[in-house]
């Protein structure tokens, strides 16, 4: 999903596991468009690379001068630190919910929700 996302693509799918609960439960249906990473705010959910492991998680916190965001789940674990360049995308709708604000985030390329 990462390298479709990164390379322009709105994708849907469905992630399974329960750290992002209640936010994102397991095999709900999510939406994620490529982003523009330098838009990214706190709370926004997003698929990104932090130390090797694809994360669907939290931007926990923004560094704009260092280009980089905090990641964690959403229960109260920090993934890490990760550059602008490893967040593939914003997740835009979970189970057909807009996340407000969200698409206003992403890229101009492809943030229709198709997938």
């Amino acid at each position: 999903m990462a390298g479709r996302v990164a390379g322009g693509a709105t994708v849907a799918f469905r992630p399974s596991g329960s750290s992002m609960v209640p936010l994102i439960r397991s095999r709900q249906r999510v939406v994620v468009a490529p982003v523009d990473a330098s838009k990214l705010e706190v709370g926004d959910i997003v698929l990104a690379r932090v130390a090797g492991t694809v994360y669907l998680h939290l931007v926990s916190s923004v560094d704009p001068a260092r280009k980089r965001v905090q990641i964690s789940n959403n229960r109260g674990r920090v993934n890490g630190w990760t550059s602008h360049d490893r967040v593939f995308g914003i997740c835009v709708a979970v189970d057909g919910v807009a996340r407000s604000g969200a698409l206003a985030k992403a890229r101009a390329a492809d943030a229709s929700g198709s997938a």
